[in-house]
C-alpha cells in the first residue's frame, strides 16, 4: 500500500539506506517542512515500510516550466528487485502530473541507480559529478510536456 507519509517516518530508511546510518536529525533535506512538499511510503502487506521518497516543488535552472525535485529515495535493502521502488516513484509522477500539473520530475542520480532511472523514463541532462561524500551522480528528468 502506497500512502502519504510525514518526514519523521521516511528519516529511519533515509538514515539507513542513503547516510550510513547518520543520526536522523542530520538526514533531514531543508526542503522536507516546505509546505509544497510531500513524502509518499510503500508498505508491505505486514505494514512495514519498505520505501520512501520525498518530492519538493523546485524548478531546475535548465529545464523551463514548473519542474519537482525528487529526494530521499531509499529501499530496504531485502525488498530491493520486487518492484517497490517502481511503484512509489510512478504514484509519485501520477500525483505530479494529475494534482500538481508539474511538468516534470528531475533527481541528482547516484551512480548505482542510473538504470533504474533510464527504465522509468529518466534522461541525463549533466556530466558525472563527486557529490560530497556520496560517490559519482547525474542530474536527470522525466518530462511530462
Amino acid at each position: 500500500m502506497i500512502r502519504f507519509i510525514k518526514v519523521e517516518e521516511a528519516l529511519p530508511l533515509r538514515s539507513a539506506v542513503l547516510q550510513k546510518g547518520k543520526d536522523l536529525n542530520l538526514c533531514v533535506n531543508p526542503e522536507d517542512l516546505m509546505p509544497d512538499s510531500f513524502h509518499l511510503g510503500l508498505f508491505d502487506e505486514d505494514n512495514i515500510l519498505q520505501c520512501v521518497l520525498t518530492v519538493h516543488k523546485t524548478n531546475h535552472p535548465k529545464l523551463p516550466h514548473e519542474g519537482y525535485r525528487l529526494r530521499g529515495m531509499a529501499t530496504q535493502p531485502l525488498a530491493r528487485r520486487k518492484g517497490y521502488a517502481r511503484e512509489l516513484l510512478n504514484a509519485a509522477i501520477e500525483h505530479i502530473k494529475s494534482q500538481l500539473h508539474g511538468d516534470y520530475l528531475w533527481c541528482i542520480a547516484r551512480e548505482a541507480a542510473y538504470p533504474f532511472y533510464e527504465s522509468m523514463g529518466f534522461e541525463f541532462m549533466s556530466d558525472e559529478f563527486q557529490y560530497k561524500d556520496a560517490g559519482k551522480h547525474k542530474e536527470m528528468f522525466i518530462p511530462f510536456y
